[in-house]
């Protein structure tokens, strides 16, 4: 069972976080945020929990919040005009993609995976009865159009996209999604677009969403995070945007699994969405790239691509070792270079090495100045 979901990725990715604690490595092995919430995320906390009266939200969502998600989505310079009847708030985006597949799926349907990928989407795939179907992304990380539309077929019964992308950071755009949409309109495929790094695009790239796209908007689930969105992951508070009957039966499963998502939360998030400006989070993010990406050219390690977006940045290691795996390396250098990583095939159902490890850059200036720095010196 383990081999068969891929669940040796998930431990993989603790295993390496306990080594680095383990070292007392400079941990920038997984994209979680080391530095504070905006204080003003934490006052509607505390505000909500004396002003709401902490039963369970609606099976939609707290309305405050589905209101100010449309406001919000329609302020985006490329503009996502939606209904309240096209808004679901969920748990997190892990739930939000389970329960989308479980919703479209039955027995035996394949699924398209774009690889590298997130290590949840293919055990959510076969949990429910699917047949992932993985098609590896080319060396440069970008798709080929004709090398996907081999791996559809009559049992095809939806696609996985995730833009901009974890661990890539690479970013779909307008093009993308319409060369999307022509290899699937003839067929009953449905999307999966994980858009919850959707603030930070980097170097005047704006975010385009696939539920813009008139056609794939109507067999679409769009799944955002306010975890990531606020670096606030804990929370647990994300939300899906997808047509009514698509949501409709999406919520005929969400109600037997989680019901509701966090009441407080819900509120607190709502009303910072009133005050919260997505720019001055993503360049904040964007100057955190920066940074890693000019201390990291004082070492061997050599970045082919910065990130357009997300939280990482993909760093090819063969100047080093031109014979070591990518999970040795990556330990290696968590052990003995006192920096921990991630390896790229960590990202893939069964590949056992690439050139590349993935770095997080969700992190302090002062951790990512100090690890970089003991780079140059180490290596």
């Amino acid at each position: 069972m383990q081999e068969l979901y891929g669940f040796s990725h998930f431990s993989f990715f603790t295993e390496m976080s306990e080594l680095s604690q383990k070292h007392g490595s400079f941990d920038l092995s997984l994209g979680l945020p080391d530095f504070e919430v905006d204080s003003r995320l934490r006052y509607y906390l505390k505000e909500s929990a004396d002003s709401i009266s902490h039963s369970y939200e609606s099976l939609e969502g707290n309305a405050l919040l589905i209101d100010n998600i449309i406001k919000f989505n329609a302020k985006r310079k490329n503009k996502v005009i939606i209904k309240k009847e096209e808004v679901n708030i969920v748990p997190c985006s892990t739930f939000a993609l389970y329960t989308s597949l479980k919703s479209i799926i039955n027995q035996g349907d394949e699924v398209i995976v774009i690889q590298p990928s997130y290590y949840t989407y293919a055990p959510s795939i076969v949990i429910n009865g699917g047949v992932p179907v993985y098609y590896d992304l080319e060396d440069n990380f970008e798709v080929d159009w004709d090398k996907l539309k081999t791996c559809i077929s009559t049992k095809t019964k939806a696609i996985i996209v995730n833009s901009p992308q974890n661990p890539t950071g690479k970013i779909w755009n307008q093009h993308d999604w319409n060369h999307l949409y022509e290899l699937i309109k003839d067929q009953e495929i449905y999307l999966i677009s994980e858009e919850i790094y959707d603030i930070y695009c980097y170097d005047d790239i704006e975010h385009y969403s696939s539920f813009i796209h008139p056609d794939l908007r109507k067999r679409t689930f769009c799944i955002f995070s306010f975890g990531k969105m606020f670096h606030a992951t804990g929370w647990k508070v994300s939300y899906l945007l997808a047509a009514e009957d698509l949501l409709n039966n999406f919520r005929s499963y969400q109600q037997y699994i989680s019901f509701s998502t966090n009441a407080p939360a819900q509120y607190a998030v709502a009303k910072y969405l009133e005050v919260f400006d997505p720019e001055e989070n993503r360049k904040a993010m964007q100057n955190k790239r920066d940074i890693f990406n000019d201390l990291i050219q004082y070492t061997p390690l050599q970045v082919e691509q910065k990130a357009q977006g997300s939280f990482f940045q993909i760093v090819n290691f063969r100047n080093i070792s031109k014979t070591m795996t990518d999970v040795e390396f990556s330990k290696w250098l968590t052990i003995e270079k006192k920096v921990s990583c991630l390896p790229v095939s960590a990202f893939y159902h069964s590949k056992l090495n690439s050139d590349y490890i993935r770095f997080s850059f969700a992190k302090k200036d002062d951790l990512i100045i100090d690890a970089l720095e003991h780079l140059r010196k180490s290596l």
